[in-house]
């Protein structure tokens, strides 16, 4: 197993594994996202990969105020073997590289398992309401 920058030949392995993980939605085309990803801070798009298959994927990203992440992902074969727990851990050391002194992430309110998991890993959930507005429609 190795964790490692994303390259682009990675596309359809990742695109697979967020569909296997139920990232994907209609809305943002994952394809689209990863093409952005790359044009800004690549180093902070990150995988595992177990031989040559994609098994973990997970976005960071640093604004100069805070870090974010997004599409942490663990292919649900592999559940359970701590990789998630691997991937946040290296993409906080990339972001904290940067002199960020704090990460935020999103979770949908029902994802119980998920917000867990981040909470054992620290996170805690912020008393703030999440916006948005789609200004370039996928």
């Amino acid at each position: 197993m190795k964790i490692r920058t994303f390259k682009e030949t990675d596309t359809e392995g990742v695109v697979s594994l967020w569909e296997q993980c139920s990232l994907t939605v209609p809305w943002n085309d994952p394809r689209k996202d990863i093409k952005r990803k790359l044009d800004v801070q690549p180093e902070l798009f990150i995988v595992c990969e177990e031989d040559t298959r994609i098994i973990g994927s997970v976005m960071g990203g640093y604004d100069g105020h805070r870090g974010w992440l997004y599409y942490l992902a663990v292919h649900p074969d592999w559940w359970q073997q701590k990789i998630g727990t691997l991937l946040v851990k290296e993409i906080e050391n990339r972001i904290t590289e940067y002199g960020c002194p704090k990460i935020n992430l999103m979770v949908r309110t029902g994802n119980r398992k998920v917000l867990a998991f981040y909470r054992a890993l620290g996170y805690e959930v912020d008393e703030v309401v999440g916006l948005g507005k789609r200004i370039i429609p996928d």
